[in-house]
């Protein structure tokens, strides 16, 4: 394995960065058809450079093409696309005319191949106490066939702590990235099963075992650079297979990207930077700070340019709402027919809770400081605020009265130091 690290509070330079992407990949692929898979903008890396640094050095190979791990997120434009690697609309039709750059097409089956199936019982062993009959029968496992038409694939991305996976990254990116709906549905369902503070952080999680179960049925090699980010810059990056690379990737994540606070929090307002521009990834300034959050305490969502739920899932989230899992387990009849996949954001952004007697019990309460009205939220079962009507000011420097301001949330994980103990 190639890899580089920062020391504490430090960043890679440039030129670290390009020697070792260059040690480890220059002359390595040489005539060979190539698939970078590369993260859309709900992930913070330094993508512009990172993609002139590898055209550059896999000028050699035959065929060059990046796409868009989408998982199930919208479809970017052709000047999304341009924008995300950092490239004009006249450099795309010159000097990378040559080199392919596409969306993860889940939504059309014809970009879809099934390459084997999980059953039941695999998932069930490794779901272990986490299993529930709700998780379904046995899994296809269907991912996008351009993976399978190149010589080899090179997987980009970063790796943070993630609520349904414990940490992102790795064979991430193939399933649920370029995946299609029964893994997707099913790891995230898993996910729930198992809660976000159970999972966000952990290394070794059920649905990181089902992803790599998934992942070993691929038969083009591969690659993983899996990069540590901090701000607009890299902290560690890792270069080899998608478990050795990953697996050292997630141990700095570790130290990198988890803040530890004495206390829990009774508010917190958490603000969603505006490359969450659905509450479908905005929900993370909830993931990531769940764990610091007070039994009965308060979590504002403050994003005040998001007034889309979902463009993708919007009709079910607002059929549904916003509740805890028991909520779901225990009414079960009404909502299986609800694919998992939006159950389990459900489950997310509300987070812990009971239900019992027809009463729901969250563990917090979630309101949001949005675009969206007060019939939408109520509608959603979340509380609201106008957005405009929150004083930054006064929430700042106030953490030893309870309460923690957030300025850009969603990729650093909150927990209280006692956790350690228990």
């Amino acid at each position: 394995m190639f890899q580089a690290s920062a020391p504490p509070n430090r960043l890679l330079d440039n030129d670290t960065i390009r020697q070792t992407l260059t040690a480890a990949l220059e002359k390595q692929h040489t005539g060979q058809k190539v698939l970078v898979l590369i993260p859309d903008h709900t992930r913070t890396i330094p993508l512009p450079q990172l993609f002139r640094y590898l055209i550059a050095i896999l000028h050699d190979t035959r065929q060059l093409d990046f796409m868009v791990a989408l998982g199930t997120h919208p479809p970017l434009t052709e000047a999304q696309l341009n924008q995300l690697v950092g490239i004009t609309a006249d450099e795309r039709q010159t000097t990378c005319k040559h080199i392919g750059l596409f969306n993860h097409g889940w939504y059309e089956p014809d970009a879809l191949t099934q390459i084997a199936t999980l059953p039941q019982s695999q998932i069930q062993e490794i779901a272990g106490d986490h299993w529930h009959p709700t998780l379904g029968g046995d899994v296809a496992v269907v991912i996008n066939r351009r993976a399978l038409e190149y010589d080899h694939v090179i997987i980009l991305g970063p790796t943070f702590p993630h609520e349904v996976v414990g940490f992102s990254g790795g064979a991430k990116y193939f399933f649920p990235g370029v995946s299609a709906a029964d893994m997707i549905n099913v790891t995230h369902w898993l996910g729930a099963l198992a809660g976000v503070r159970g999972t966000i952080g952990v290394k070794e999680t059920p649905v990181r075992d089902m992803i790599h179960a998934a992942a070993a049925h691929l038969s083009t090699p591969s690659t993983l650079i899996a990069l540590v980010a901090v701000g607009e810059g890299l902290a560690g990056l890792f270069i080899g297979d998608y478990l050795s690379a990953w697996d050292t990737a997630a141990d700095l994540s570790s130290q990198r990207h988890i803040i530890w606070v004495d206390k829990p929090f009774k508010r917190v307002l958490s603000c969603a930077p505006p490359m969450y521009d659905e509450l479908w990834t905005a929900g993370k300034a909830m993931y990531k700070l769940e764990p610091a959050l007070a039994e009965g305490g308060e979590l504002i969502i403050y994003a005040p340019h998001l007034d889309v739920v979902s463009r993708v899932h919007g009709k079910y989230i607002y059929e549904i709402g916003y509740h805890v899992l028991p909520y779901f387990l225990q009414q079960w009849d009404k909502f299986r027919r609800v694919p998992l996949g939006i159950l389990a954001h459900s489950t997310h952004v509300r987070g812990d809770g009971r239900y019992q007697n027809g009463v729901e019990y969250p563990r917090a309460s979630v309101t949001l400081a949005t675009r969206l009205s007060p019939e939408a939220c109520d509608q959603l079962a979340l509380g609201y605020q106008d957005p405009r009507e929150i004083d930054l000011s006064a929430w700042q420097n106030r953490e030893d009265e309870g309460i923690l301001y957030v300025s850009k949330a969603g990729e650093m994980l909150y927990r209280v130091k006692a956790k350690i103990e228990e």
